[in-house]
């Protein structure tokens, strides 16, 4: 039987139980404060998966440029990672879709992990080469990290924008 999973938009006022949740799924991590959540959401939304009325999940994202940028990821270690993830990626990419999102990006850390790629390839993501996305999609990936060289990226809608709208 798999957990049914609930995703919703967070709200500020959540910052204290998002930092809660983050330094209890990263045990050994550098613990993060309400106020630096609070200070995220100026720029990042963030969704919310919960079982059972507990937060098990967290995505953080962006949407510019017809680019959903992924910028935070963390699913709670005793959940099934591939239901809470199901569960936020797919909302995350309905709302980019609603929003006429292209493309959503997961920005790589250097030499990611096989288990990472293997992970979001489970959700019809490709690793990519930064250099060989069209303009806008490279832009969203070196804005969000300079040096980056790899993305994940799912393609949201068939038709790409050839022109500005």
């Amino acid at each position: 039987m798999t957990p049914d999973i609930q995703v919703r938009r967070a709200r500020l006022r959540e910052s204290s139980a998002i930092a809660t949740f983050v330094n209890a799924a990263r045990p050994g991590g550098a613990k993060i404060t309400p106020a630096q959540v609070a200070e995220r959401f100026g720029t990042v939304g963030f969704m919310c998966a919960e079982y059972n009325g507990q937060m098990v999940g967290l995505l953080g994202w962006q949407v510019e440029n017809l680019v959903v940028r992924v910028t935070d990821f963390l699913i709670a270690p005793a959940i099934d990672r591939v239901v809470a993830g199901r569960a936020l990626i797919n909302a995350m990419e309905e709302e980019g879709k609603q929003l006429e999102a292209e493309a959503a990006i997961l920005i790589l850390p250097p030499q990611p992990l096989p288990e990472l790629i293997k992970y979001w390839e489970l959700f019809g993501y490709h690793k990519r080469e930064v250099t060989g996305l069209n303009k806008a999609w490279r832009e969203a990936a070196v804005e969000w990290r300079a040096d980056t060289k790899e993305v994940m990226v799912k393609q949201l809608r068939e038709r790409l924008t050839n022109r500005p709208m």
